[in-house]
């Protein structure tokens, strides 16, 4: 008979803690750029991004519940579950309080699609994320963004 000592490392951090730490470790890389379009309709907001091959993105946390397409490409993805793969063409709710991490395999088209009368985008990300619009991507308290200018500089 033979004894082997097993150690597990089992991580019982949320999958949201989880993505937040793994947030800060993407905001010492340098930013990429992910371009994103707004998409209005009557009583509807559709947040469009592109999200480039082999790149790795965290979202805002969202208020509400809302849909989400993926309209091109193929990602990995957080759940609470843990992690999933999504090739377009795909549509999932997204629940409200989760924060993901996502993996672009290929040049991926996200869109989120929530439900709201509001027109202004600062005024949108106030009301539908926990974040502001000044922290996000291209956002000028975008710690990512802000690492990238002071290298630049150097």
């Amino acid at each position: 008979m033979s004894l082997v000592r097993v150690t597990f490392n089992l991580d019982t951090r949320s999958m949201r803690e989880r993505v937040c730490a793994l947030e800060t470790q993407l905001e010492q890389l340098p930013q990429v750029d992910c371009p994103v379009r707004h998409h209005f309709a009557p009583g509807i907001y559709a947040r469009e991004m592109t999200i480039p091959a082999g790149v790795v993105a965290t979202g805002a946390v969202h208020r509400t519940e809302h849909l989400t397409i993926v309209s091109k490409g193929r990602l990995r993805i957080t759940t609470d579950d843990g992690i999933r793969e999504i090739a377009a063409p795909a549509t999932f709710v997204s629940k409200a309080g989760i924060k993901r991490a996502a993996y672009a395999i290929e040049e991926t088209v996200l869109t989120t699609i929530h439900a709201t009368d509001e027109t202004d985008v600062d005024m949108l990300v106030a009301q539908l994320t926990e974040s502001t619009n000044a922290e996000l991507l291209g956002g000028e308290e975008n710690a990512q963004m802000w690492r990238n200018r002071l290298e630049g500089e150097s």
